[in-house]
């Protein structure tokens, strides 16, 4: 079990209660596509993704950026609990979609980025610390089916 501090919780909810989903969803998952092109095989139905411009302006990219931070929800809401909380998502995407764990990894850095962009000064080394605990027992639980 992760224990949490009441510094992280609260710095945790704080970023979630504050971020433009639309925004950080988009933006992070098209930095994922770009920066890391293999990753785009999952998205073969989602149109032209034939470079970074058509991959930023894809709605279909968009939209599911946006569901993929609003699963973040999921997580900061259940903090103590987070590999059960999981546990559907995990079996989804090891058993049906066949995603590669590490793609959750990639997706977390991009995040990470994305929103040390989108906070500025306010994305400082305590706080980034706490984003990348958070993420990293996040990638954790979803990649929970496939160990």
């Amino acid at each position: 079990m992760v224990e949490w501090t009441d510094f992280e919780r609260q710095t945790i909810a704080d970023i979630f209660g504050k971020i433009d989903y639309e925004t950080v969803g988009a933006a992070a998952l098209s930095r994922c596509l770009i920066v890391y092109p293999w990753t785009q095989r999952y998205f073969g139905n989602f149109g032209n993704l034939y470079n970074a411009s058509a991959i930023k302006i894809n709605p279909m990219i968009a939209k599911h950026g946006t569901t993929i931070v609003h699963g973040l929800d999921r997580a900061w809401k259940n903090l103590d609990n987070i590999k059960e909380a999981y546990t559907e998502l995990s079996i989804l995407h090891s058993e049906t979609i066949h995603v590669d764990p590490d793609n959750f990894r990639l997706f977390s850095d991009c995040l990470t980025i994305t929103l040390a962009a989108q906070m500025g000064a306010e994305f400082n080394a305590d706080v980034q610390a706490v984003v990348q605990k958070f993420l990293t027992v996040v990638v954790n639980a979803l990649g929970k089916q496939y160990h």
